[in-house]
């Protein structure tokens, strides 16, 4: 085994950092306020390459990789896990057309979601139910060279920004019922409902789709009719949990900077509170979550590039992420004591946007369900 990370991937986590804390940091105030993610660092984005991480160079990509793609990530979630969320849904949207789309429709649509022009979205969750796929009521149904779709979708990322999304619709009946589309922004009948407005990740842009009457070409079927399961089980557990995964070890690595340097400037009974043994318990239970969660999350990565089948492995990274992350900002919270629910401090940010990571991308129970059938068998 070799842990020791490449140029290529050092010279990509200073990259982004600086990318984040130069251009990010300072519109997080104004992403809180809004609840929107700025518009402009789209193209930001596009331009250093973020968007195309894991799309091959000949549609417009970087083609670095997908461990590549936790690491940057993990270094725009150190600043905002909200831009974080939006990269990584981004990605996950694309990916259903990666992994499973014709050469016709990564060639018309790859080039576009690489260079900045458009934001991608995975449409799933409805509101009957996120994990119960096989409940899905969203409908198309063939006539003539269309699908006709109705239906309604909920808490989706990037709902109302994106432009490509990749929706996936009941065209049948059982496990092989389901079908995934390309549905692009502004065809008729295809709008956006209501944004939600969560407790966390605020910058992420999250609400409604409306499929009314929707008339969607039969050349924007992906993977033909019946596959959606499996194309948007992969996509949701090799991809949308690496990413949740990666989003959630950047609110921990916040955490543990900011605690250690509270910690070690607030002065108490004349020394500063990081000579504290509670004090250094918190932190070491930060630092030991951010060890284990980073082996976990770079190790899914890792697996995925090699070629190999990563789907329990991502779902482990984001099931102890994510919780680590809970435990890592509430930690940095009893450190700040009064300071910590503070607005004034990021610290009550992490816990909130730790807290919104949670259910993302299939719940901390569905994780259990995986991980022990695994395990079991």
């Amino acid at each position: 085994m070799d842990f020791k990370l490449s140029e290529k991937h050092l010279l990509l986590q200073r990259a982004i950092r600086e990318f984040a804390e130069k251009s990010i940091a300072p519109r997080v105030a104004e992403m809180e306020e809004t609840q929107e993610f700025p518009e402009d660092l789209i193209s930001e984005m596009g331009k250093l390459g973020l968007l195309g991480l894991i799309i091959p160079t000949q549609y417009g990509g970087t083609d670095m990789g997908f461990l590549a793609r936790v690491l940057a990530l993990e270094q725009i979630s150190l600043v905002s896990a909200a831009a974080g969320m939006t990269l990584q849904t981004h990605h996950t949207g694309l990916a259903a057309i990666l992994d499973h789309g014709s050469e016709e429709q990564k060639q018309k649509y790859l080039p576009r979601l690489s260079g900045g022009e458009s934001l991608a979205a995975l449409a799933v969750t409805e509101p009957s139910g996120g994990s119960d796929l096989m409940g899905m009521q969203s409908t198309a149904r063939p006539e003539g060279d269309h699908y006709v779709a109705n239906g309604r979708k909920c808490f989706i990322s990037n709902s109302h920004l994106a432009k490509i999304h990749s929706v996936v619709l009941r065209t049948g009946e059982g496990s092989k019922g389901l079908s995934i589309f390309v549905v692009e922004a502004g065809t008729p009948g295809f709008r956006p409902g209501r944004k939600e407005h969560k407790c966390g990740l605020l910058g992420v842009n999250t609400g409604e789709l409306i499929l009314q009457d929707c008339r969607i070409p039969k050349e924007n079927l992906i993977a033909g009719e019946g596959a959606g399961l499996r194309a948007v089980l992969k996509t949701i557990s090799e991809v949308g949990r690496s990413g949740m995964a990666a989003t959630a070890l950047g609110i921990i690595g916040a955490s543990l900077e900011k605690a250690v340097q509270f910690s070690k400037d607030r002065v108490l009974y004349g020394k500063p509170i990081a000579n504290l043994q509670g004090i250094q318990w918190l932190v070491a239970e930060i630092y030991s979550d951010l060890e284990i969660a980073r082996l976990l999350c770079y190790r899914a990565g890792w697996l995925r590039d090699e070629g190999k089948r990563c789907d329990v492995e991502a779902t482990l990274a984001k099931a102890f992420t994510c919780e680590a992350a809970v435990r890592a900002a509430r930690n940095a919270v009893s450190i700040y004591g009064g300071y910590g629910i503070m607005k004034e401090y990021d610290v009550q940010r992490y816990l909130r946007d730790a807290l919104t990571c949670v259910p993302a991308d299939g719940t901390a129970d569905i994780s259990k369900v995986i991980l022990a059938r695994h395990a079991l068998s």
